[in-house]
């Protein structure tokens, strides 16, 4: 374990002093994993990509800000997460959203009914500002009030919304699971 973080240090020190092949490393490293997080705030893949490649240009440009490396992770996470909050607000070219879902959408287990792709596309057919909330709240643990400063909106706006939002994904999961139900009754 020591060894990891002494590589990522080495790597994040290069990267503050400007070192292309560092910051390639770093890239490499952790690219797919906050693509991920990425393709969850946006509409598809190329957008996706956009935030993506947003989010490095920050993390590049802020890293020598970066004072504890076992925060790391959690912080180029909350630059992509901001990246593609400043990509939605310029989309919209307004700073009034709306609150969405929540991680747990039903008592019974979608995971064994639907794969992570029919999922993610889910999310991603959620209104902008729906999906936007949705994530914020349900996979990055921001709390309502958290939410409502972060997009400058209410905190009962943003749990009205996420009524609204659970209502949408536990329509589609219905759906998608009585659809699996009755191609498997009659196979």
């Amino acid at each position: 374990m020591k060894n990891v973080i002494d590589d990522i240090s080495k790597i994040i020190e290069g990267c503050k002093r400007g070192n292309r092949n560092a910051q390639e490393k770093l890239y490499n490293k952790y690219s797919k994993l906050m693509f991920g997080l990425c393709l969850r705030y946006s509409n598809n893949y190329d957008e996706a990509k956009d935030i993506l490649h947003e989010g490095f240009i920050r993390i590049f440009k802020y890293i020598d800000q970066l004072r504890d490396i076992n925060a790391f992770e959690a912080w180029m996470k909350k630059i992509m997460v901001n990246s593609a909050l400043e990509k939605y607000r310029n989309k919209m070219q307004t700073n009034s959203l709306i609150d969405a879902a929540e991680k747990n959408i039903d008592n019974y287990s979608i995971e064994a009914e639907l794969s992570e792709k029919e999922l993610l596309k889910m999310v991603q057919e959620l209104s902008p500002q729906y999906r936007l909330v949705f994530n914020l709240y349900a996979i990055e643990g921001y709390s309502h009030k958290e939410i409502s400063d972060m997009l400058n909106i209410s905190e009962g706006t943003s749990k009205s919304n996420l009524s609204r939002a659970r209502a949408i994904l536990q329509e589609k999961i219905k759906s998608i699971t009585s659809e699996f139900s009755m191609k498997n009754k009659y196979e």
